[in-house]
């Protein structure tokens, strides 16, 4: 099974990107998520699913693990594919999906194209708990956009495979010189240039 790709980004788009690892190009299915962490990236590392089936092999990438992780527990629920564990992940962030399931929220889950109520039921039901454990591994959803913004810039910094230390001097001097008001993308660019 193939983890993850690292290498030249060569080709995005909003539904796949094209990453070339040691000569080969992957074709990856991606979530908006995904597409948007990545858009302005030459390279970098997207953690994968594989999935086989009888007419096709298909690698499914995510830039964060925990999204990856959120992807295998839908795709693990009857009645939801990898095509509508996509759109999902495509419809809202992970937190959002996540804090959705946790709080039994079925018309946010079945408000996902392709998801009814009896899926939206079952989704709840099958992975609530799942998403509990491994919500635990991972810091409280902060209501705060400057921590949740630096936070995001992180995890997208150690996904690039940064040291955590050095990532986190990197964007507090991003932070303090650019300001708090700057989005995601400026963020991580103006902290890789301090890596």
């Amino acid at each position: 099974m193939i983890t993850y790709l690292k290498g030249l980004i060569t080709e995005k788009n909003p539904t796949f990107a094209v990453v070339e690892a040691n000569g080969v190009g992957y074709k990856v299915m991606i979530s908006l998520q995904t597409y948007t962490a990545i858009q302005n990236l030459a390279e970098g590392k997207l953690f994968t699913t594989h999935i086989v089936r009888e007419d096709a092999e298909l690698l499914y990438g995510f830039f964060e693990d925990r999204e990856r992780s959120l992807f295998n527990l839908l795709i693990g629920v009857s009645g939801v594919g990898p095509s509508t564990a996509i759109l999902a992940l495509s419809a809202m962030t992970v937190s959002e999906l996540e804090s959705a399931i946790i709080q039994g929220n079925e018309s946010i889950v079945k408000s996902i194209k392709g998801i009814g109520a009896k899926t939206a039921g079952r989704i709840i039901l099958e992975i609530r708990d799942k998403i509990s454990k491994t919500e635990e591994g991972h810091s409280e959803i902060s209501m705060s956009s400057k921590n949740t913004l630096k936070e995001e810039a992180l995890t997208a910094l150690i996904s690039l495979g940064f040291v955590r230390s050095v990532s986190e001097k990197a964007i507090q001097k991003s932070m303090s010189e650019a300001g708090n008001d700057q989005s995601l993308e400026m963020l991580i660019k103006s902290a890789l240039k301090y890596l």
